[in-house]
Order: structure tokens, then C-alpha cells, then sequence
């Protein structure tokens, strides 16, 4: 799906302290993800995924920035155990990618797994809404190639 509007600003805590900002990566590429926890099997694949290509990412004029609800300490935990090479950032306090998920019958308010690539203009260029891991960074990489 296509993007159109402008990608809104945010401030938040990021790994190994200290905050990142939308405008830190003015006139560069993004991939934003949101990811439901740090170390659950699908958030942990998509993040090893998109650490896996981030070389090619880069060659693409590309940066990639994981978002969850986790706090920094785990956050920090999670980067180390599984020697996660991209960028990632708590937004504890936000709503604003939750949803009803249900699990085996269960339902639980939860992150939906979402991907944005933004543009070098700071517009969302493209949106996965309910991503499936497998293949997902490698579909993205081919966007921000073409992008």
C-alpha cells in the first residue's frame, strides 16, 4: 500500500540511551517498524532480518528504526543477545500502533506488526499494515531500492 502524508514527528528513548527523532534522518530514507515485543520468535526474526541486510539497506541511502512498546532496558537486552545491528527505540507511553489481537482464542490488546518506509522528504512512501515476517525485510529492501 502507498503512502501519501507526511510522516509525523516523534521523539523517543532509544537503545543504549539517549532519544531519536524523525528529523535525525532528514533527506535519508527509513524503514520504521513496529514490532509487538523484543525476544518473541516472529519480532526477533524481523529483527534479525532487517539487521541481516542492513549493509544493503545502507547502499541503498537507507536507515531502518524498530519501534516497541518495551522499555529501553529491554530493548538493550534484546539488541545484545540476539547482535542486532539496527536502531531501536521504546514508545512505551503510545498507543498508537495498538489493536484487539487474539491468540488461541485469547484476546489482547498488542502492537500490530506495521512497516513504513518513508522518504528523503519525510512523506510515507509506502505502508505494510499486518506484516507477515517471512520475506518482509527483503520486500521492503526492494522498495527502498526503487524508491
Amino acid at each position: 500500500m502507498t503512502g501519501r502524508g507526511k510522516a509525523p514527528a516523534f521523539r523517543l528513548p532509544r537503545d543504549g540511551g539517549g532519544t531519536v527523532r524523525l528529523a535525525d534522518f532528514a533527506g535519508r530514507k527509513l524503514v520504521l517498524y513496529f514490532y509487538s515485543r523484543a525476544d518473541t520468535s516472529g519480532c526477533t526474526r524481523e529483527a534479525v532480518d532487517f539487521s541481516r541486510l542492513k549493509s544493503e539497506f545502507s547502499r541503498a541511502g537507507t536507515e531502518i528504526l524498530g519501534i516497541s512498546a518495551d522499555p529501553v532496558a529491554a530493548l538493550d537486552r534484546f539488541k545484545s543477545k540476539h547482535k542486532l545491528t539496527v536502531a531501536l527505540a521504546s514508545d512505551e507511553a503510545s498507543l498508537r500502533r495498538m489493536a484487539t489481537k487474539t491468540l488461541y482464542g485469547r484476546k489482547f490488546i498488542g502492537i500490530v506488526r506495521t512497516t513504513f518506509l518513508i522518504g528523503p522528504n519525510g512523506r510515507i512512501a509506502h505502508v505494510w499494515p499486518k506484516v507477515s515476517v517471512a520475506g518482509h525485510a527483503q520486500e521492503v529492501l526492494a522498495a527502498a531500492k526503487a524508491l
